[in-house]
């Protein structure tokens, strides 16, 4: 656990270090100017912090999960019947959905029943499954598990989350910025020279942000859901409607049985693990149930 977490730190230190240098050789790091703010140097600066850390995640996304996982890769060579087997599903799985690259294939141990899908693009892809969905499913179910995520990288979805989640990243830094900036010199008054407290600023700032960033998440949780629904009818078209269903069944049956690493794993999830409920809008995943009721009339 301790060196996942450094290793975690060391990448977003990394990040912050490149973003930084980027921004300095922009000429856009000092946006703050005697007469306010400078409106076009805190539109790059926001773009390039929000956009640019995004995709930065992405690019080491695959490499981030086999950190944060500890991954066995599965290659066609694997001597291991079922490791052949799942490999041999992969492929045939990947052709049919007109993936231009196979995926990485990687099994990790975990009582968890869940699968995930990562890389920057459809030829840079990784698809993993747990232990716990290998044990709980049978081949049928664990096929249409693994047509899911295919389906997930064949439709472009881990690009389209990140350039959604910058973009929502930019604006809630920008308009915070912007926000905090008028209300402070609002309070400070006309008759005050100078510029507004520091501190002053940072509060709202931090209000502005908590605010913006609570509506960014309801907007892409709720584009999050539709690609589930998009995954599971790409699902259905290239392994079968009823094995779907079957392995959502299956993940009903085993929901709340979760990994001992917790919260840190949330963003590789199948399912957010959570039944029908009031704030559906915050969830990441549509609930099984609806899951299954989509597919039924799917045709």
């Amino acid at each position: 656990m301790l060196k996942r977490f450094g290793l975690l730190l060391l990448v977003n230190f990394g990040i912050i270090i490149t973003l930084s240098l980027v921004l300095n050789l922009l000429g856009v790091g000092h946006y703050v100017t005697k007469a306010g703010l400078d409106y076009e140097k805190l539109a790059i600066f926001c773009l390039v912090w929000g956009m640019g850390g995004s995709f930065i995640s992405l690019m080491l996304s695959k490499t981030i999960a086999k950190w944060t996982m500890s991954l066995q890769i599965i290659r066609s060579d694997d001597r291991s019947p079922t490791g052949q087997k799942l490999f041999s599903t992969l492929s045939r799985l990947s052709k049919s959905a007109g993936l231009p690259k196979l995926p990485e294939f990687a099994i990790y141990d975990s009582p968890e029943v869940n699968a995930f899908a990562t890389g920057p693009s459809k030829s840079n892809s990784l698809v993993a499954v747990s232990t716990g969905l290998l044990n709980a499913m049978t081949d049928d179910e664990v096929e249409a598990v693994l047509a899911h995520e295919v389906s997930h990288i064949a439709n472009g979805d881990m690009v389209t989350m990140t350039l959604l989640q910058g973009v929502i990243n930019a604006f809630v830094m920008f308009f915070s910025k912007v926000i905090a900036w008028g209300v402070a010199n609002a309070m400070k008054g006309d008759d005050k020279e100078g510029s507004p407290s520091y501190f002053l600023v940072f509060a709202i700032e931090m209000l502005c942000t908590f605010v913006f960033a609570f509506l960014g998440m309801i907007v892409a949780n709720s584009f999050s859901r539709a690609r589930e629904y998009r995954a599971d009818a790409g699902a259905a078209k290239i392994s079968g409607r009823e094995k779907m269903i079957a392995a959502l069944e299956a993940l009903k049956r085993r929901v709340d049985v979760s990994d001992p690493r917790g919260e840190a794993l949330n963003n590789f999830k199948i399912s957010s693990g959570k039944r029908r409920s009031v704030a559906q809008f915050l969830q990441t995943h549509p609930s099984l149930d609806d899951r299954i009721k989509a597919l039924r009339t799917f045709s």
